[in-house]
Order: C-alpha cells, then sequence, then structure tokens
C-alpha cells in the first residue's frame, strides 16, 4: 500500500517553496510511514527549491535516518529536481552518519 502526495495542491503557480512551506507536506508524510505505507511524491509540473527539499526530505533523513528514503518514491520530477534531491539526500546521509556514528 502506499501513499500518493501531489505537490502541485502545494505549489504557487509551477513553483513549490519556500523552506516552510515544506512543514505541511512533511507532516503527511509522517502520518503516512507512522502507518507503515510507501509514500509517493508526485512532482508533476512543478520545480521545488533546493530549501523546499531540504525542509522536506532533508529533514525526515536527519529525523529518521537513510533508511527512509526506501520509503520514498519521487515520480515525475524534471532534471533539475533529480539534482537538488540527490544533493540534498546526499548531504543530509552525511550529516545523518556523521552524527550517529561513535
Amino acid at each position: 500500500m502506499n501513499t500518493k502526495i501531489v505537490l502541485s495542491q502545494y505549489a504557487h503557480g509551477r513553483l513549490v517553496g519556500p523552506r516552510l512551506s515544506a512543514a505541511p507536506v512533511r507532516d503527511e508524510i509522517e502520518i503516512a510511514l507512522a502507518q507503515g505505507t510507501e509514500v509517493v511524491l508526485d512532482f508533476s509540473g512543478v520545480e521545488a527549491t533546493q530549501s523546499f527539499i531540504d525542509g522536506l526530505v532533508g529533514v525526515l533523513i536527519l529525523q529518521h535516518g537513510p533508511d527512509v528514503l526506501s520509503r520514498l518514491v519521487f515520480k515525475s520530477c524534471s532534471d533539475d529536481v533529480k539534482a537538488i534531491l540527490q544533493f540534498v539526500a546526499a548531504d543530509r546521509c552525511d550529516q545523518y552518519l556523521k552524527t550517529h556514528s561513535h
């Protein structure tokens, strides 16, 4: 079972951002993860800022660890959004591992 979140409903025009606007989406993701479902994030028709992606995915990685990425599916991402997702995920996974390895 999965939960689909269509990001265009959070967009202003074609853009989702800034960082604070990620909080309600992240809350939805948290609820779905707590229920044990996979979460599909549909980026159809929208672009996202790096601060939005960090507020969404970066915070989840810092809270739940890199394994949270295995429960997230990123759908219909532009090349720019893919690049931002890869950058944020790598950066936050690295940060998580540095603070949780003793």
